[in-house]
This record gives structure tokens, sequence and C-alpha cells, in this order.
């Protein structure tokens, strides 16, 4: 597994703290503030510069998919949904129904929806393009203004339009 090196990455949509291994990433979560990386290493490793490009270039948006590895831990049914996740084209949503839905079962819209809130890769795994079925802006972990924006920077972007919501 090698070691786990943190850096962070401000964004336009704030502080980024991105987690990565000589193989994959690991983690790309919101900061509200510079915090100490308590596990692993501070630093930067060639994947890692590779992610910080790739996300330079979605914010500019000249990118609209990312193809470096990720990994985070979790069960085989969170797997599947982060795995879903990354089938979600870029400037598009999908409900948290048609992510039940996907997986084939709608009686696992709950469990779906938990998965996606714990999904520790924000942006690369795109759970921010999970929407409710009424396409009101449901939970996320970087908070709805930064979801709100994010959804916006890619339907501008694929689409050439100015507001989704």
């Amino acid at each position: 597994m090698g070691n786990t090196y943190y850096t962070y990455y401000q964004s336009p949509v704030g502080m980024l703290k991105m987690g990565g291994t000589d193989s994959y990433i690991c983690e790309l979560t919101f900061v509200d503030k510079q915090e100490q990386a308590n596990q692993g290493t501070q630093g930067m490793n060639d994947l890692m510069h590779q992610c910080t490009e790739q996300l330079i270039e979605f914010f500019s948006g000249k990118r609209r998919s990312f193809n470096i590895p990720v990994y985070q831990e979790g069960t085989a049914f969170q797997q599947r949904v982060w795995a879903e996740l990354l089938n979600i084209p870029f400037g598009k949503t999908i409900s948290y129904m048609d992510l039940a839905k996907k997986l084939g079962d709608v009686k696992a819209i709950r469990a779906a929806a938990s998965t996606n809130g714990k999904n520790n890769i924000a942006i690369i795994v795109p759970c921010h393009r999970v929407i409710g079925s009424d396409r009101s802006l449901t939970g996320y972990a970087g908070g709805l203004p930064r979801k709100k924006w994010l959804l916006q920077h890619e339907f501008r972007v694929a689409h050439g339009v100015q507001t989704l919501f």
C-alpha cells in the first residue's frame, strides 16, 4: 500500500484536502480551514501532481472527466454505488431513486443516498450530480452552496447556459 501523502488545493469552491498513495487518490474532501494532516506524510507525489493538474483543468472548463486511479475503503454495496457515480455524465444529474434503480433495487434508495454521502473523493467521484427526485438540491458533504456551484459550472461548460438551479 505504501505511504499516504496529504496536501491541499485551493479550488474556486474552497480548500480541498487531497490524500493519495503512489497508486491511487484516496481522499478529496472540503475543509473549511487549513488543518494539519494527522495521518500520513505532508507532501505530494506524481499522482497527486497529476490530480491537481486535472482539477485545475476541470475548474477552468477544459476537463469533463478524470482519468486518475481512485480507491476508498467500503463494503461491496458502497463500492457499487461509488462505481455507479462515475457513470453519471458531466453536466447531467440523476435522482437518488435513479441511482437505486441503476443498482437494481428501488428499496435501496436510503442506503444508496447514505453511501453517496460517505463518498470521500469529492468531484472526481461525482456525488454532487445526485439530486432529489423533485429536482431539489439535497444534502452534500461540502454544503449545498458548493453543490450548486459545481452543478452550475458543469452545466455552463456542457451547455453554455448560465443556471440550472
